[in-house]
């Protein structure tokens, strides 16, 4: 993949799709800084990453503070002298209506990727393999039953990558979405559905037509392959990994 010695910093990298990018690319060589809000998550994840002999550094920060994400950037960049990817995977995960699930959609999972973008770009201009990578969502391209602030803001995640990649491309920086479907891991949303709420689980699953719902670890390869230097011409694209699940025809 061409990631040894590489920095890349991941928001939401404690658990889940995070955990799986972060452990991901840390084996391909690269340097990983990562963040999460609770700090016993953050400790233990880097704790068990390290243990595997990863190079990687887990701080809790909170997002949705504007000001703790760009420290969080200076501070990555200076322990390890450069920042050449960010990855965006944090989302408030707010699904059904009322105001207060539109101001975390909006603080959260558009918000934070455009701090986090703003923070590393002075670094990612120094660097020769540039990329960013924002983690969207099938919910983005269609109604699904997370419609409403979530859905809006993960297709606005999908517009503003493609607008980044526009402006960033005379800088020789990349910028992409990754779009998963359902992905089920302990202690994850879908864990928790298939416990609260089994005839919805069973609905979603129906719709799977694998017969399952993905992993982690499917959904951080897309985005590690998006993040490599390998993927050099790739730009401006959202890449779909649901297993066939969305019907929509990109084209």
């Amino acid at each position: 993949m061409l990631l040894d010695g590489r920095v890349v910093l991941v928001t939401g990298g404690s658990r889940g799709i995070g955990r799986a990018i972060v452990a991901g690319l840390a084996a391909e060589g690269a340097k990983v800084a990562f963040c999460a809000r609770g700090a016993e998550g953050v400790q233990t994840a880097e704790a068990e990453l390290r243990t595997g002999g990863a190079e990687v550094t887990g701080s809790a920060v909170d997002v949705a503070d504007g000001d703790a994400v760009a420290g969080w950037v200076t501070a990555s960049a200076d322990r390890y002298g450069a920042v050449d990817a960010v990855v965006a995977n944090v989302s408030a995960l707010a699904i059904g209506p009322g105001e207060e699930n539109w101001r975390s959609s909006f603080r959260i999972d558009l918000m934070h990727t455009v701090r986090l973008v703003e923070a590393a770009l002075p670094h990612l201009e120094r660097s020769d393999a540039a990329s960013i990578t924002a983690v969207s969502s099938v919910s983005g391209r269609e109604i699904d039953f997370a419609d409403g602030s979530y859905g809006v803001m993960k297709a606005a995640l999908v517009h503003y990558v493609s607008g980044l990649a526009f402006d960033l491309a005379p800088k020789g920086i990349r910028a992409n979405a990754v779009s998963p479907g359902n992905v089920y891991f302990p202690g994850g949303v879908w864990s928790g559905v298939e416990q609260g709420d089994p005839d919805l689980f069973a609905h979603a699953m129906g719709l799977n037509p694998t017969g399952r719902m993905g992993t982690p670890e499917e959904t951080a390869y897309a985005v590690i392959s998006l993040v490599s230097p390998r993927a050099s011409r790739i730009s401006g694209t959202n890449l779909v990994a649901d297993g066939a699940l969305s019907r929509g025809v990109q084209l």
